[in-house]
C-alpha cells in the first residue's frame, strides 16, 4: 500500500532586526522608481523596458494527434517489458501505417520524430473523423504487434471497464437469480424452493441443453444458498472463486477457479470450516481452469503455504528482476495436511501459473496434470493525457513484465510442468512413490473427472 509520508522541519527562528539596518528600505525605493518609470515608459511607447527578464514567445500548441502518438510511443519505450529500440518501434509504426493506408510510407528517420513526420503527412488531408480513426487504429496495431502478440492493446473506456470487472470477478450481464426464475435479492428459502423445482424438471431432460441448464442452476444454487456468497453477490455482483468438499473423511478438496480480491478470504473460510477435524490429513488443491486475475494477491496468498517473508516470485522488466516476498504467514488450518496434491491443466494462466510455480519450487505438494497454458505476462493499464476524441477516452494496455517459473525460466510460452503427468498410464503408481496411500490416488481421479463447481 502506498503511504503518505509527511516531511516536517523545525520552524526557523525569526531574526528581528531594524528594517533600515538590513538595507531593505533603500532597495524598495529603487524598485519603486523602476516600476514607476517602467509604467510611464509603457504608457508612452507601448513597450516595456528590459529589466533583465525576457518574455519568450509562446510555442504553438502541438497537433493533438501527434501529441497522442508521441505519448503512446514514450509509454511503450518506458513500460514495455522488453527493451525496444527506436529503430524497431518506428518500423512497427511504419508497417502499421502501410497496412492501414494500403501503400508504402516514407519514414525519414527511424525514431519518434520520423514517425511523427510520417503520420503528419498521412493525416493532413483527412477530416476529423478520419484522423481519429487512423490514429486509434495505428496505435492499436502497434501495441498488438508487441510480443507476445495481442496482449498489449489500445483500450476504450468500455474495454477498460470490462477488464476491471474481470479482475473483480464481476459479470454485469450475468444474473444468477434469473437462472432460477427469481428476482434479484430473493431470500435463501426462495432460492432453495426454486432450485428444487427446476432441478426435478431438468433431471428428466437428458439432452445436452438440458444438462447444461441443470449445471447452470446448480451453480446459481451453490452461490445463492450460501449466506456469505449471497451477500457478496447481492452487494457487488461478485461471484465466488473458491469451492470445497470433504471427499473422504481424511481428504479435503478445494477448487480455486480464479484469483480475485475475495479469493484469499474465501479460501481461508473454506480451510477453517474443517480445521481440527479428526483424521483429516490430505488436501487436493485444484487450480485447473484458473485464468488468474489479481497478481498482487499472490504475495498474500502464498504466505499460508510457504511462510512469511519468503521469496515467492519474480518479475522481469527490461533486464531487471524484481523479487516479491510473501506478506503473510502460515495458515493454522493448513498445518494439518501432511499429503498435498495440486491439480493443474492447460487452461491455467497468469497468476495461477505463478502460484503453481511457487508451490512446486517450495515442494508444497505434488503437481499432477498437464503443463499450464504459458501465459506468463503482467499487463498494466496506462492513462493517456493527450486524448483525440471528445466522445471517447483511450488508455494503453501494455505488457509490463513477464513472470518466471520454478526453474527461473519465463512462464510465457513454456507453462509450468507437472510433477506427474496425468496422461501417464502409471500416474497413480507414481503418486504412491510420494504418498503410499492408494485412496488418495482414487480421490484425485474422482475429482479430476468431476470437479466442483461443474463447468459453466
Amino acid at each position: 500500500m502506498d503511504q503518505l509520508i509527511t516531511l516536517g522541519g523545525q520552524e526557523q527562528e525569526k531574526i528581528k532586526k531594524p528594517f533600515f539596518r538590513q538595507g531593505r528600505f533603500f532597495v524598495l525605493v529603487i524598485v519603486a522608481l523602476i516600476v514607476v518609470s517602467g509604467g510611464l515608459f509603457y504608457l508612452k511607447t507601448g513597450k516595456l523596458p528590459l529589466l533583465g527578464t525576457i518574455t519568450a514567445q509562446q510555442k504553438p500548441a502541438e497537433d493533438p494527434y501527434l501529441a497522442f502518438l508521441s505519448e503512446v510511443y514514450d509509454k511503450i519505450k518506458e513500460n514495455y517489458w522488453d527493451k525496444i529500440s527506436d529503430e524497431d518501434l518506428s518500423t512497427l509504426y511504419k508497417l502499421a501505417a502501410e497496412k492501414l493506408e494500403g501503400k508504402p510510407q516514407n519514414l525519414e528517420t527511424k525514431d519518434k520524430e520520423g514517425v511523427k513526420k510520417m503520420v503528419a503527412a498521412i493525416i493532413k488531408d483527412k477530416d476529423t473523423a478520419g484522423k481519429i480513426d487512423f490514429s486509434a487504429k495505428l496505435e492499436d496495431i502497434v501495441l498488438a504487434n508487441l510480443k507476445p502478440f495481442g496482449r498489449s492493446r489500445l483500450y476504450t473506456t468500455k474495454q477498460e471497464q470490462a477488464l476491471a470487472n474481470a479482475v473483480q470477478n464481476v459479470n454485469p450481464e450475468k444474473d444468477l437469480y434469473a437462472s432460477l426464475g427469481l428476482t434479484k435479492g430473493a431470500s435463501q428459502k426462495e432460492v432453495e424452493e426454486a432450485y428444487k423445482k427446476k432441478a426435478e424438471e431438468l433431471k428428466k431432460d437428458q439432452t445436452p441443453e438440458g444438462k447444461k441448464k441443470l449445471e447452470e442452476i446448480s451453480y446459481a444454487h451453490d452461490v445463492l444458498s450460501d449466506a456469505a456468497r449471497k451477500q457478496n453477490y447481492d452487494k457487488a455482483g461478485i461471484e465466488p472463486t473458491v469451492f470445497s468438499k470433504l471427499v473422504r473423511p481424511d481428504i479435503f478438496y478445494i477448487h480455486i477457479t480464479r484469483m480475485s480480491p475475495t479469493t484469499l478470504e474465501e479460501f481461508q473460510r473454506a480451510a477453517d470450516s474443517v480445521n481440527g477435524k479428526k483424521g483429516l490429513n490430505s488436501l487436493i488443491l485444484d487450480l485447473r481452469g484458473n485464468v488468474g486475475g489479481a497478481i498482487d494477491l499472490m504475495q498474500y496468498f502464498l504466505g499460508p503455504f510457504i511462510g512469511p517473508n519468503q521469496y515467492a516470485y519474480d518479475f522481469y522488466h527490461q533486464g531487471d528482476y524484481t523479487p516479491f516476498k510473501t506478506k503473510t504467514g502460515w495458515l493454522p488450518s493448513l498445518v494439518q495436511y501432511k499429503k498435498v496434491v495440486v491439480l493443474i491443466d492447460g487452461k491455467m494462466q497468469s497468476s495461477a501459473e505463478v502460484m503453481a510455480a511457487a508451490l512446486k519450487k517450495y515442494n508444497v505438494g505434488v503437481l499432477i496434470g498437464v503443463p499450464t497454458k504459458g501465459w506468463g505476462t503482467v499487463e498494466k493499464v496506462f492513462n493517456i493525457d493527450h486524448q483525440i476524441d471528445p466522445n471517447q477516452k483511450f488508455s494503453a494496455l501494455i505488457v509490463h513484465s513477464i513472470t518466471l517459473r520454478d526453474d527461473g525460466q519465463p512462464i510465457e510460452g513454456r507453462g509450468v510442468d507437472p510433477t506427474i503427468n496425468i496422461n501417464d498410464k502409471d500416474w497413480q503408481k507414481q503418486l504412491l512413490e510420494y504418498f503410499n496411500y492408494p485412496e488418495l490416488g482414487r480421490a484425485v481421479k474422482e475429482m479430476w473427472d468431476n470437479p466442483i463447481p461443474a463447468k459453466q
